[in-house]
């Protein structure tokens, strides 16, 4: 327990006011004094000095207190009741001091919640007669949470009247009648009258009621303290308006919060969310410590309004870890208060701001801050604030305004980090077999309560450099690795499969490409040449999300060419806004859609509305017709994202052009050492990611980091542009898909006599891919086409595939895959058709050489010099 202060907290509001508290010589400890303001029906506030809600306290202080309180419940009802008993405690204010009473019982916990939740009807409501909002909700997941005979433990920061739990106590009783009720409260100020009508209402009642108080006494008013309370407010100075300062920089940590583990008692929490939660404290107080500021001596982690448990034991675990006495907490609220700078007031500062959790129970559209800013006292300010709020309460108007609380706190602090849990989101009537507050495991809905399929447990993510060459920080895997598994088939073999129908694409893998040293220089200079435009278009697509999906959101990028853009929009907004936004890589496999897992993973981290799916380019669109089907029936937004959209198939794009993005250019040696995803029965369970290896050995040529850094380096020259980019787009009426990409490549395809448009890859991109990892038939390039396409000419010859120069062709280049590959009737190598598909010189081709190990050979060398082979087709033979 703290000090009693120098100065006493009430002693301003005691000396104006004339109130007086009177009893235990540790009230003035526990409390100080100020004035509500606005509230008609009670003119002073006691203000909790260990409550970490209107006063940053050290963490241990605030949980330590409820622990204390809970031990001496335990004494007084012994093993076997305590083992029954059930702990409930009261929003807003003592949300987290009933959930430390709870720990110190081990006792399931549900607290009151004015927040309604769609679908989830009440099992029990009251009213908080003096409250500024008054009406109480009761939203167990588990109906049967408070449907047992056992102790009921009722939880309170302060113990005035009587009245609101006895309210709470008549309610639950003609529901479910039990013989024993417990009050539980920091302060017990009731008085004698007070005291004999809960008395009297036990009786009535037939049950037993005990009060555990921490203090007690009484709070002596003269008959005109209203009056003399609106004269003390109307001629105080205000203490609520910061001075000005430069806004400090804002970074977002994405918390590897535990799949289904409730994010505080809303709605139940059980003695095994209780043990998952302390198991993952280490390692998420790790995550806030790696985004503060060096050095920082000061540190505030401030909960928001009902969500106050799970950020005081962040705080606690975040103390711990930095050591020292260098962590304080405390809450948002509700609650209006005046604000006085003076050492005798309890409430020096207070910074309010416009509600930013859509409230919808007729409350207050203001919130409030106190004592978070420094005010007249440098030494009180923080070196840095840790806001911890849900998902729900991460808006626009979390972020956007004058008055927004963002921005407030970066202007009374060196640095803010945001930290957004996912708020729990039970599963209306599905009751677990422990009682708990049941959510599907890894399954979570949207605030519109669509729930994905599945109930297995979900996986973890991936990081590197464990997996992958990419910092932990830049992205998340959710893919189940398979480096230890032979994946790997030649080029020729995996063609023949796949177009017999034999095998799906998505079942093995390519040898991957390794470029001669001519193909690595070029991949330099297509880089140094196109850095600049790719940051230009990162840039333009990273301000049109953020205007149109605000600083929420969450970047899933399609593995693995989306990923290094992924990477690179979460850069530029890191730059250009100094938000730290999540970002995942996932799986999409055409014609078997995008990974079911890892949409269940999102939905339990995220709201699905803030989640953004990220690819390079667009080609014909085939992909992001695949999203759009898998999307379909759910609460994720289908609208791709890429950095060019030549196949004019989205509508949040950098560019339409189709230029060279050098990422293409290479396989795993530029996307982080991973391969593409792998979905096989066998290796791929229904509760499994989808699978990608990583390629540790290709070290030596990975230029992931190289490409990444280049492309970054170039966005201070580019940043004005793309907001004018992005001021354009938004305006831009043929911003609307006319999939004019698609039309090209059903006309390419009947001119060719190509009967699958899945063969014909469209775009610089495409075409690369085409000429590393299938069998390509014939290439065709715009005339005219300049360096972007030296890559493509070089890839080309080394495969003996003719480059076909066409006029008014709307990409820069299409590659075809071969229409009619097997290697009995084109030749070991693919090199060699006769009409269409004929059977043309036997197994060996016409020049009898076997396979000869292209770029995506068996090998991964190039394919061997010898005589090219005459390309016949049935278009121009």
């Amino acid at each position: 327990m703290t000090a009693t202060p120098q100065t006493w907290t009430g002693r301003w509001v005691a000396d104006r006011a004339g109130i007086a508290l009177t009893g235990s010589d540790r009230l003035p400890e526990l409390v100080g004094l100020a004035l509500r303001a606005g509230n008609p029906k009670r003119a002073h506030l006691l203000v909790s000095n260990v409550l970490g809600k209107h006063v940053p306290q050290r963490p241990s202080v605030v949980h330590g207190t409820g622990l204390e309180l809970g031990r001496r419940v335990r004494e007084l009802l012994g093993a076997e009741a305590t083992a029954r008993a059930v702990v409930l405690g009261y929003a807003e204010t003592a949300t987290g001091l009933g959930h430390s009473v709870a720990d110190g019982l081990d006792a399931p916990y549900l607290h009151s919640t004015r927040r309604p939740v769609p679908g989830l009807a009440p099992v029990g409501g009251f009213e908080e007669e003096h409250s500024h909002a008054t009406s109480h909700l009761l939203l167990p997941a588990d109906p049967g949470l408070l449907a047992g005979d056992g102790p009921l433990v009722l939880v309170d920061d302060e113990f005035s009247t009587g009245r609101t739990v006895l309210n709470t106590i008549r309610d639950l009783h003609a529901r479910h009648p039990r013989s024993h009720y417990v009050v539980v409260a920091l302060v017990d100020l009731r008085s004698a009258a007070d005291r004999r009508r809960l008395d009297e209402a036990a009786a009535e009642l037939g049950a037993r009621l005990d009060l555990v108080a921490t203090a007690s006494g009484a709070v002596e008013l003269p008959e005109d303290v209203v009056a003399r309370a609106e004269r003390l407010i109307a001629e105080a100075a205000p203490g609520n308006v910061p001075p000005p300062a430069p806004a400090a920089p804002l970074a977002r940590v994405e918390l590897d919060w535990p799949a289904g583990l409730p994010d505080g008692g809303r709605h139940g929490f059980t003695a095994r969310d209780r043990a998952r939660l302390d198991a993952a404290l280490p390692r998420l107080a790790g995550q806030l410590a790696e985004a503060l500021p060096e050095g920082a001596r000061r540190v505030l982690v401030l909960g928001f309004e009902e969500l106050m448990y799970v950020p005081l034991r962040l705080a606690d675990a975040l103390a711990e870890r930095l050591g020292g006495d260098r962590v304080r907490f405390s809450t948002t609220t509700r609650s209006p208060v005046l604000a006085v700078d003076d050492p005798g007031y309890a409430i020096r500062t207070r910074l309010a701001f416009p509600a930013h959790d859509d409230p919808r129970d007729g409350g207050s559209s203001e919130r409030y801050a106190y004592n978070v800013a420094p005010g007249s006292d440098p030494a009180r300010r923080f070196d840095a604030v840790v806001l911890v709020v849900d998902d729900v309460a991460d808006t626009p108007a979390l972020h956007e305004g004058e008055r927004a609380l963002l921005g407030q706190l970066r202007g009374v602090t060196d640095r803010v980090v945001l930290a957004v849990l996912p708020s729990h989101r039970p599963v209306p009537g599905a009751a677990s077999s422990s009682g708990s507050a049941a959510l599907l495991p890894g399954a979570a809905s949207s605030s519109a309560g669509a729930v994905l399929p599945g109930t297995g447990a979900l996986p973890a993510p991936l990081y590197g450099p464990a997996f992958s060459s990419y910092p932990a920080e830049e992205v998340a895997w959710l893919l189940k690795d398979l480096s230890g598994v032979v994946l790997e088939a030649p080029t020729e073999e995996r063609e023949e499969a796949v177009q017999n129908g034999g095998a799906h694409y998505a079942e093995s893998l390519p040898v991957e490409y390794q470029p001669s040293p001519e193909y690595q220089e070029l991949f330099q200079q297509a880089l140094r040449g196109s850095a600049g435009r790719i940051a230009l278009a990162v840039g333009t697509v990273a301000e049109t999300l953020l205007r149109e999906r605000g600083p929420g959101l969450v970047l899933a990028s399609l593995a693995r060419a989306g990923t290094p853009v992924g990477i690179l929009i979460r850069r530029w907004l890191a730059f250009a806004h100094g938000l730290s936004v999540p970002h995942y890589a996932v799986s999409i496999v055409r014609g078997r859609g995008i990974d079911p897992v890892a949409l269940r993973y999102l939905a339990a981290h995220h709201r699905a509305q803030d989640v953004v799916f990220v690819d390079g380019w667009t080609g014909k669109g085939a992909i992001t017709r695949e999203l759009a089907d898998a999307l379909a029936g759910t609460d994720f937004d289908p609208d791709l994202a890429v950095l060019a959209d030549p196949g004019r198939c989205v509508r949040t794009y950098g560019t339409r052009d189709d230029f060279l993005i050098p990422s293409a250019c290479l396989n795993s040696t530029v996307s982080g050492l991973v391969s593409r995803t792998v979905l096989r029965a066998g290796l791929i369970g229904p509760d499994d990611f989808h699978g990608a290896k990583h390629y540790a050995e290709l070290a030596g040529s990975d230029v992931s980091a190289a490409f990444l850094d280049a492309v970054a380096a170039r966005f201070g020259e580019v940043r004005a542009t793309a907001v004018e980019g992005a001021d354009r787009l938004a305006d831009d009426p043929r911003r609307t898909p006319d999939w004019a990409g698609w039309a090209a490549v059903e006309r390419i395809s009947a001119e060719y006599g190509i009967d699958n448009v899945n063969l014909v890859k469209p775009g610089v991109g495409e075409t690369t891919r085409v000429l590393l990892r299938r069998v390509p038939w014939r290439i065709l390039a715009r005339r005219g086409a300049g360096a972007d396409l030296d890559h493509v000419r070089l890839l080309a010859a080394q495969r003996g595939v003719e480059v076909e120069e066409v006029d008014g062709l709307p990409y820069t280049c299409v590659g075809l895959i071969h229409p009619r590959y097997s290697r009995g009737a084109t030749g070991g190598d693919g090199r060699a058709v006769a009409d269409a598909g004929a059977v043309a010189d036997g197994p060996a081709g016409a020049e009898g050489h076997a396979v000869m190990d292209g770029p995506a050979g068996a090998e991964g060398r190039a394919v061997a010099d010898g005589p090219a082979a005459t390309v016949t087709t049935g278009r121009d033979s």
